[in-house]
């Protein structure tokens, strides 16, 4: 079995060799890592996108809008993953977005889920009908573990959840009150018993 060091370094260098730059082959050794790390076929989903990279322009996108619509073919996902990742704050501001017609998306994935990371938020990910839940880069759930994923997705949603309990206030205040009972009522043999609290007075 390859270790997740073996996986990141040779993807590392298979991604200069295609033409990327040293700094973008660097992030894309790291998501390649994260997607075998979380049970995606990120080696698998890589090859694919290199093989075919030569023979068809995909389109870069340098700014991220809340609407992102392809002039002609499919958006690079690396290049968008890459520029999610770089622009995450002024993104987290627009909290819904779309790209229409994107190839390859799950090499996208582990870098919505960095970006999940820094702003200390959830983002769920629909990529036409499979959906993605990122935690903070601490797990992605999805029911697509360990199979093929599409080569392309024509609608691609971007939601960035905003914090919240997942509880009701009244189990809240039921848990809370069954947490009281651990409390200890300070006595006078507590007091005594304290640090600093002696009747012999060393100084």
């Amino acid at each position: 079995m390859k270790s997740l060091s073996e996986i990141d370094t040779t993807s590392k260098r298979a991604s200069r060799a295609i033409g990327f730059s040293w700094g973008e082959a660097e992030e894309i050794g790291k998501s390649v890592r994260l997607l075998e790390l979380f049970g995606f076929q990120g080696v698998k989903t890589l090859i694919q996108y290199y093989k075919l990279r030569p023979h068809q322009n995909f389109e870069n996108l340098s700014l991220i809008k809340e609407k992102n619509i392809s002039e002609k073919n499919s958006f690079c996902p690396i290049s968008l993953g890459i520029n999610f990742l770089d622009q995450i704050r002024s993104i987290e501001k627009l909290k819904k977005i779309t790209f229409d017609n994107v190839a390859f998306p799950l090499l996208m994935i582990s870098f919505l889920s960095r970006s999940s990371e820094i702003i200390g938020k959830r983002i769920s990910v629909k990529f036409d009908e499979i959906e993605f839940l990122l935690n903070l880069n601490v797990n992605i759930s999805s029911n697509l573990f360990n199979k093929d994923f599409p080569i392309s997705a024509k609608n691609v949603k971007i939601d960035l959840l905003e914090n919240k309990d997942n509880f009701l206030e009244d189990d809240w205040k039921t848990l809370y009150k069954l947490s009281e009972e651990t409390f200890v009522n300070e006595s006078d043999s507590l007091k005594k018993g304290a640090a600093g609290a002696g009747l012999t007075d060393n100084d």
